[in-house]
C-alpha cells in the first residue's frame, strides 16, 4: 500500500499543480485514471491565457496568476484577442467588450489582423493585446517535475474504484493498488461529484458540458500565425491560429455525463458554418477534430476548500474550461489553505470559491 500525507485524486492541471505546491511540505501521492496526465480536459484545451474572461472569482484567481505566468520562461506567447460582431448581435458585443476590456476598433482595422474576415458581415469589432497562448504540456511537465523532484509520487492507471475511511485515515482502492492518506483532494474534473460520493461525500452538482475543436488548414496562401484569437460575439464560436493551421470551436455546452468526450459532427458543422459565415475563406476539409468536458459548479466559479461536513476531504474542482489560466494561484490558494497558511489573496475572493457558499 502506498502511504502519503496527502492523496490527489485528478491528474489533470488542477492536480498536478497542487502535488508541486505541496511537495516540498508534505508527502504526496497523485491518482491519474488514464495512461498518461492531462488526458481529458487539461489535455484538450484552447490554451489562452486571458484574465478577463469567467466569473468575476475567475477573473480574480486569473490576474492573481499574471506574475507567475509572466515570470515562466517560455510559458507565455503573444496573441491577442479579438471580438468580432455582426447586425443583431450588439448586445453581447457590447457586453463582453466591457467585460473583457477590450478597445473598439474599425472593421477595416480587424480586416487588417484577419483579411479573411468577410466586409459584408462584419459590423463591429474589439481588441486587447492581454491576451496571450499557453505552452501547456511546458506548462504541465514543469509541475509535474517540481513534485517529483520533491518525492511526489505521480501513478497513473490508477482508477479510484472505493474508498474509506477510520481512524483518521482515507483508504483508497484503485486498478493499480490500495493509497492511504489522512487527507484527500478531490480535483477529478468532470468525475468530482462521482468521486464525492464514493467518499459518502455531498455531491456539489458539478456539471460537465462538451465543447467541440476542429483543426483546418490554413485559408490558402496564408500565414495565419500572427493573427489573434476571433471569437464570435455571444461566443457563437472563436478561431485561434495553430501549428500553421486554424482550430475552430462551435463553444457549445452540451450537457454531458462524465466520459471520454468525443465531437459531435453535426454541431461541429454548425459551429463551423458560424464561422463560415464571417469569413470569406471556406471550409474545404477537417483535419482533426476532437472535445472535452468543461465542468462547471453550480455558481459557474471553482471551488476550493475543505469539506464542510467530512474531515480530510479537500475540493479543488469546478475549473469550467480556465483550469490553465488559473492553476498558478488556484494552486497556490489550495495548498495555503491545507498547509494553514495565509492565502495572501482578499478574504472575499476566498470565501467566494469555498464550498461553503453551497451551504
Amino acid at each position: 500500500m502506498g502511504v502519503a500525507d496527502i492523496v490527489i485524486i485528478g491528474g489533470g492541471i488542477a492536480g498536478v499543480s497542487l502535488a508541486a505546491r505541496l511537495a516540498p511540505q508534505a508527502s504526496v501521492i497523485l491518482l491519474e485514471a488514464e495512461e498518461t496526465l492531462a488526458h481529458h480536459a487539461s489535455g484538450r484545451s484552447a490554451a489562452l491565457y486571458e484574465p478577463r474572461y469567467g466569473t468575476p472569482a475567475v477573473v480574480e484567481l486569473s490576474l492573481a496568476s499574471s506574475d507567475y505566468f509572466h515570470a515562466a520562461e517560455g510559458v507565455l506567447s503573444p496573441r491577442g484577442l479579438l471580438m468580432v460582431g455582426k447586425a443583431g448581435t450588439e448586445a453581447e458585443f457590447a457586453a463582453e467588450t466591457r467585460d473583457m476590456q477590450l478597445d473598439p476598433i474599425s472593421p477595416d482595422d480587424a480586416r487588417k489582423m484577419v483579411p479573411i474576415l468577410n466586409p459584408d458581415v462584419l459590423t463591429q469589432a474589439s481588441f486587447a493585446a492581454h491576451a496571450w497562448d499557453i505552452d501547456t504540456d511546458l506548462l504541465l511537465q514543469g509541475f509535474a517535475r517540481k513534485a517529483r523532484a520533491h518525492g511526489a509520487q505521480i501513478v497513473t492507471r490508477a482508477r479510484v474504484t472505493a474508498m474509506s475511511r477510520a481512524d483518521g485515515q482515507w483508504k483508497i482502492r484503485t486498478e493499480s493498488g490500495d493509497f492511504s492518506a489522512g487527507l484527500v483532494v478531490n480535483a477529478a474534473g468532470a468525475w468530482v461529484d462521482q468521486v464525492a460520493a464514493m467518499a459518502g461525500v455531498s455531491p456539489l452538482g458539478f456539471t460537465p458540458y462538451r465543447r467541440s475543436m476542429a483543426r483546418i488548414p490554413a485559408p490558402e496562401g496564408m500565414d495565419p500565425a500572427a493573427w489573434p484569437m476571433i471569437f464570435g460575439a455571444g461566443e457563437a464560436w472563436y478561431a485561434k491560429p495553430d501549428a500553421g493551421a486554424l482550430i475552430v470551436s462551435p463553444a457549445e455546452e452540451h450537457l454531458m455525463a462524465p466520459h471520454d468526450a468525443w465531437a459531435d459532427d453535426m454541431v461541429l458543422a454548425e459551429g463551423l458554418a458560424r464561422y463560415e459565415e464571417f469569413v470569406t475563406a471556406p471550409v474545404t476539409r477537417v483535419i482533426s477534430n476532437w472535445a472535452g468536458l468543461r465542468t462547471f459548479s453550480p455558481d459557474r466559479s471553482l471551488v476550493i476548500g475543505h469539506d464542510l461536513r467530512q474531515s480530510g476531504f479537500f475540493w479543488l474542482a469546478g475549473q469550467g474550461g480556465q483550469g490553465f489560466q488559473t492553476c498558478p494561484a488556484a494552486s497556490q490558494m489550495a495548498a495555503d489553505l491545507i498547509t494553514g497558511r495565509p492565502t495572501g489573496l482578499p478574504d472575499s475572493l476566498v470565501a467566494a470559491l469555498s464550498p461553503a457558499r453551497f451551504g
